[in-house]
């Protein structure tokens, strides 16, 4: 892939998160793709693999926070198949606290979609 083809991916990535559009989300993803999630039991976090388990978390994360916005994207193109993504994450939880943190996503691209999405956030308690 092109560097600014994944330049633009990456880029993408963050605005259809904002825009809560899960289609246009999934549209960037590989069929086979991998969603490693910044939390869960495991060292990798929490593991989603293939399109319908990924889409799923994806959904969570947004009906959990629906006004979720990941804000001040910086982009940055690694190698040909591999960018990052950094972000602040904004939102308020179902229960009414607020969630503001930073983090990162790690994305390794494979024939110009998403194949994996290696996800990392400070681990900070939601404030009320």
């Amino acid at each position: 892939m092109e560097r600014d083809d994944l330049q633009q991916l990456l880029i993408e990535h963050t605005e259809a998160w904002n825009a809560h559009d899960l289609d246009r989300l999934m549209r960037l993803f590989t069929d086979d793709c991998v969603f490693d999630a910044s939390g869960g039991p495991d060292v990798h976090g929490e593991r989603f693999e293939g399109r319908d388990a990924v889409r799923s978390a994806f959904a969570s994360v947004l009906a959990s926070m629906p006004d979720a916005h990941w804000g001040g994207g910086r982009h940055s193109v690694l190698a040909d198949d591999y960018g990052v993504s950094e972000w602040r994450l904004t939102g308020t939880r179902d229960d009414g606290s607020r969630l503001d943190v930073l983090g990162c996503d790690f994305l390794t691209v494979r024939d110009g979609r998403i194949a994996r999405k290696n996800s990392f956030r400070k681990q900070r308690p939601p404030s009320r």
